[in-house]
C-alpha cells in the first residue's frame, strides 16, 4: 500500500470519527433536557405523590386502568428516554403495571410538544400527527393488555426494588417529612436518577453515533421496495437513529418521496416507544425477559397497525 492511499484511509477514518463525534453530541444535547425533565418529575412523585393517592385515581378495572395510563400520555411532555425513570417510579408506586406501559409508550408521542412537532414537519398538515396519535394508542394499549394477562408482578429488576426498600426506611425513620425536607429530597433523588439514567443516554448515543456513521443507510433503503419490506427498514431505521420524539418528524418526513405513510408511520411510532437509548434504560429498570416479550408485542402490533393503513 501505498503512502498516497493510507493517507487517503487515514482521512477517511478521521473524517468518519469525526462525524460520529458530530452525531453523538447531537444525540446528547437533543435528548438531556427531557432526561432532566423526566427524572425531576419521577423525584416529584417519589416525594409528593403517595400510594393512597395514586389509589383514589387509579380505576381498578384492568381495562379502565390501561385507558386511564393511556390517557396520562398527553400530559407529560417528556421523550422515550425521560419517560423510562417515571415509569419506574409509577410502578414502584404501586400503579398497575399495564397501566404504567400504557403511559410510557404513549407519553413520548401523544403529549402536545411531539403533535405540534409533527405537523409542523409535515407542511402543516393534520394527517400524520393523527394516524401517528392513533397508532400509538392502538399498539400502547394492546401491549398493555397482553401484559396484564401475562405479567402479573411489578417486573422490577431485583436492586431495584432493593434500593426502593432501601429508601421506604430512610422516609420512615424521617416520619412524614415537611415541605422544605420534600423539596430537599426531590433534589437528591433527581441528582440520583440522573446520574443513574444519564449513563444509558451516553452509552446508547455512542452505540447509535457508531451505527448511524458506518452502517450504510442506503443499503437498508433499497432493500424496501415492497410494502411489508418497507415498514420493516424503516423500524429498524428508527431504532438505530435514535431520535428523540420532538425532533424524530422533521427527520421522517425527509423519507416522504422513498416511502409510503405506513412506513413513515412506522418509523414515527417504533421510533418513539423503542430505540437505542431507552431500551438500555428500560434493560436497567425491569427484568430482561419482560423487556424482550414487550418490545415483541410492540413490534407485532406496530408492524400490523401500520401494514394496515
Amino acid at each position: 500500500m501505498s503512502v498516497i492511499e493510507k493517507g487517503v484511509r487515514y482521512a477517511v477514518m478521521v473524517q468518519s470519527l469525526l462525524q460520529m463525534n458530530t452525531i453523538f453530541i447531537s444525540i446528547i444535547i437533543e435528548a438531556l433536557p427531557f432526561i432532566v425533565l423526566g427524572v425531576f418529575i419521577s423525584a416529584v412523585i417519589q416525594m409528593f405523590v403517595t400510594e393512597e393517592m395514586i389509589a383514589k385515581v387509579m380505576p381498578k378495572n384492568r381495562f379502565l386502568s390501561i385507558a386511564f395510563g393511556t390517557g396520562m400520555g398527553a400530559l407529560f411532555p417528556a421523550c422515550e428516554c425521560g419517560i423510562v425513570p417515571i415509569t419506574e417510579r409509577l410502578v414502584r408506586k404501586n400503579v398497575p403495571l399495564s397501566a404504567a406501559i400504557a403511559f410510557m409508550l404513549t407519553g413520548p408521542i401523544i403529549n402536545p410538544v411531539v403533535i405540534f412537532s409533527t405537523f409542523v414537519a409535515f407542511g402543516d398538515s393534520w394527517k400524520m400527527a393523527l394516524l401517528r396519535c392513533g397508532l400509538a394508542i392502538f399498539t400502547a394499549v394492546l401491549t398493555a393488555i397482553a401484559i396484564s394477562y401475562f405479567f402479573s408482578e411489578n417486573q422490577l429488576r431485583e436492586f431495584v426494588e432493593a434500593k426502593l426498600h432501601h429508601h421506604g426506611h430512610d422516609h420512615e425513620a424521617h416520619d412524614k417529612p415537611n415541605f422544605l425536607q420534600k423539596i430537599t429530597g426531590t433534589i437528591d433523588h433527581a441528582i440520583d436518577e440522573f446520574f443513574s439514567v444519564g449513563k444509558f443516554l451516553v452509552f446508547g448515543g455512542l452505540i447509535s453515533a457508531a451505527m448511524q456513521t458506518f452502517f450504510r443507510t442506503s443499503t437498508l433503503l433499497s432493500l424496501g421496495q415492497t410494502k411489508m419490506a418497507a415498514i420493516l427498514i424503516m423500524m429498524l431505521l428508527a431504532f438505530i437513529m435514535s431520535i428523540c420524539s420532538e425532533a424524530d418528524a422533521f427527520i421522517a418526513s425527509s423519507f416522504n418521496g422513498m416511502f409510503g405513510t405506513s412506513a413513515i408511520l412506522a418509523f414515527l411510532v417504533f421510533g418513539a416507544m423503542v430505540d437505542i437509548k431507552n431500551l438500555l434504560m428500560m434493560m436497567h429498570s425491569f427484568k430482561r425477559k419482560f423487556v424482550f416479550s414487550m418490545i415483541g408485542l410492540i413490534i407485532v402490533f406496530v408492524f400490523t397497525g401500520a401494514f394496515l393503513i
